[in-house]
């Protein structure tokens, strides 16, 4: 995953950045390139130059890295406490007490676009199938073609579909993630995809680079990810349930915030229960968080167009972005990436 410097920064108030730091990779730059031709379209600096301009760093980092990293903080706290191993099937907030072995002042819902927690706020937003297939593997740095950029972050872009590869630094492998259109599937996040599939798949990267094309073409480990939206909704009961995250407002990941905005989520929620009672806090959260991913859905929907676009909009699009320098698209970013949560 990236975790941008909106997010980054808040890691680093929570004192686990450094331990992040010494493995992750900080790409030089966010490349666009032609998934046809291989030509550079465009690129965003990072770096020091995030660091310069947005105050903290960008990294790109393996999702279990981040999640032993968080671990460790927390079974280092004598403050929390972690159960583990159980399925979790909310009915109700009486069942889930019952599980806790104790009375719940307070139910925080962060569990993905498939939340269970949802069905204890009336009016909860729904998830809608976006029409979009993300087909994501990893493939070994001495196994990946040489167009592969060791030291940045990658997206092709082509008609209809688009490639995301990025350096995985502390396994010495790069993370591919393809975006095609397709047909709903199961909700399986080990689905690998049946022959059908694959060959559709295949088909929206036909016209691609050799090198990429092959590259997709003999992945036999796959993972299969329908990719959902969350429509408009309710992110709390009123009293003492909160959604947060992928739970509230899935969002397509053609931005690249969906971890950050997730991590933003739960800094400035615990602000304000901090603060305020849970009624109080919950509704200062919502009005605090709602305009901001409204924003963000948007630049991801409009990136989508962009990304995925044809014939004359494509050719448009990269002659447009060619004549902007980097450091006026990284002006674009700074309301994202300079972003300051209130914790």
């Amino acid at each position: 995953m990236q975790i941008s410097p909106n997010a980054s920064r808040i890691l680093d108030t929570l004192g686990v950045l450094d331990a992040l730091r010494s493995v992750w990779l900080e790409p030089e730059e966010i490349r666009l390139v032609s998934g046809t031709s291989l030509r550079p379209i465009t690129s965003v600096p990072c770096g020091n130059f995030a660091i310069q301009r947005w105050g903290a760093p960008y990294g790109a980092v393996h999702r279990a890295t981040l999640q032993k990293v968080l671990l460790d903080a927390v079974t280092a706290n004598a403050l929390c406490t972690l159960r583990l191993g159980q399925r979790i099937e909310v009915k109700d907030r009486q069942a889930l007490a019952a599980m806790a072995g104790r009375d719940l002042d307070l139910i925080i819902g962060a569990d993905g676009v498939w939340s269970k927690a949802r069905m204890l706020v009336p009016g909860a937003p729904s998830p809608a199938f976006s029409g979009n297939i993300a087909w994501r593997f990893t493939i070994a740095e001495s196994a990946a073609p040489a167009i592969m950029n060791r030291t940045s972050v990658t997206a092709f872009l082509g008609p209809a579909s688009h490639l995301v590869c990025y350096p995985i630094r502390e396994n010495a492998a790069f993370n591919i993630v393809a975006i095609v259109s397709g047909s709903n599937t199961d909700h399986d996040w080990n689905a690998t995809g049946n022959t059908a599939q694959r060959d559709n798949m295949l088909q929206g990267f036909s016209g691609w680079n050799n090198a990429i094309r092959h590259m997709l073409e003999e992945q036999s480990e796959t993972s299969l990810w329908p990719l959902y939206a969350m429509g408009t909704g309710r992110w709390h009961n009123g009293s003492d349930t909160v959604l947060i995250g992928d739970a509230a407002h899935a969002m397509m990941p053609f931005a690249a915030q969906g971890a950050a905005m997730a991590i933003e989520d739960a800094f400035e929620l615990a602000g304000m229960l901090a603060k305020h009672p849970p009624a109080e806090a919950f509704e200062l959260y919502e009005k605090r968080r709602v305009p901001r991913i409204a924003r963000l859905k948007q630049r991801a929907a409009f990136n989508q167009f962009a990304y995925h676009a044809r014939g004359p909009i494509r050719i448009a699009r990269d002659l447009v972005l060619s004549l902007r320098p980097p450091q006026s698209l990284a002006t674009d970013m700074d309301w994202i990436y300079g972003y300051r949560a209130d914790g």
